[in-house]
């Protein structure tokens, strides 16, 4: 909702730079997707990493 306000503050102090913004939005969410799902990768991959690694001290505090 507060993205929607700016955009119309936007759009009656700047109509043509708010315009821009409004085409240019999906394509730079677009270009920066690939780097959201490695991000989401490497941190699956971190956490995995963490879970092995801790594992033995996890056991041994169940005990």
């Amino acid at each position: 909702m507060i993205k929607f306000l700016l955009w119309c503050i936007l759009l009656a102090l700047c109509w043509p730079l708010a315009l821009a913004a409004l085409v240019l939005y999906p394509l730079v969410w677009l270009i920066l997707l690939p780097f959201r799902i490695v991000g989401l990768a490497v941190g699956g991959a971190l956490e995995l990493v963490w879970a092995i690694v801790t594992l033995p001290f996890r056991l041994v505090r169940a005990l």
